[in-house]
């Protein structure tokens, strides 16, 4: 788990550096509502996914792959408020950097596809884990995100979006 704290300490510094942090930031009301409304999307999604996929195993779908998941991301022998902070963690370092610097700089040149491009990019990074299970939805979740922060232009809402989902799923709504 220090791993875990070090490496989005790292996505962080990484967006600071890229951009120093200049506009990303602009929470209001409506921002902060579309990262609610976004995680719960997702979790909707995410929910009818699962059991639209439940007897997929053979693909890579399968409990196995969901263990695996929840097994590195959310251990059991932590405090709540460990894994709360965790998932906070978490969600600001994948955001500033997915969304803040790499999804921020090619949209420039990619326009809305930037939202993908960085999808995918963050997809790969997952492929190391070789669960295919995890790759897709780290695909899906990241489009859902990088459409909340490019709708919004709020780097808080993709954050809010993150953190609640993350909250929703590994802590009070498994989809185990």
């Amino acid at each position: 788990m220090p791993l875990t704290f070090v490496s989005m300490a790292f996505l962080v510094l990484s967006t600071y550096m890229a951009n120093g942090f200049s506009g990303l930031f602009r929470p209001g009301p409506g921002s902060l509502i579309a990262g609610l409304v976004s995680a719960l999307a997702l979790y909707a999604l995410f929910f009818a996914g699962g059991m639209a996929t439940a007897g997929l195993g053979g693909f890579g779908l399968g409990q196995t792959q969901r263990h695996e998941i929840y097994s590195l991301v959310v251990s059991q022998s932590n405090t709540l408020q460990t894994r709360l902070l965790l998932l906070a963690f978490d969600s600001v370092g994948y955001e500033s950097f997915f969304r803040g610097a790499l999804q921020r700089r090619l949209s420039s040149r990619l326009g809305r596809n930037s939202v993908f491009a960085s999808a995918v990019v963050d997809a790969a990074v997952h492929a190391l884990t070789l669960n295919p299970l995890w790759v897709a939805t780290t695909f899906v979740a990241d489009v859902v995100w990088g459409s909340t922060y490019r709708y919004t232009g709020d780097l808080s809402a993709s954050m809010l979006s993150h953190f609640s989902w993350d909250v929703l799923v590994f802590i009070l709504f498994p989809l185990t």
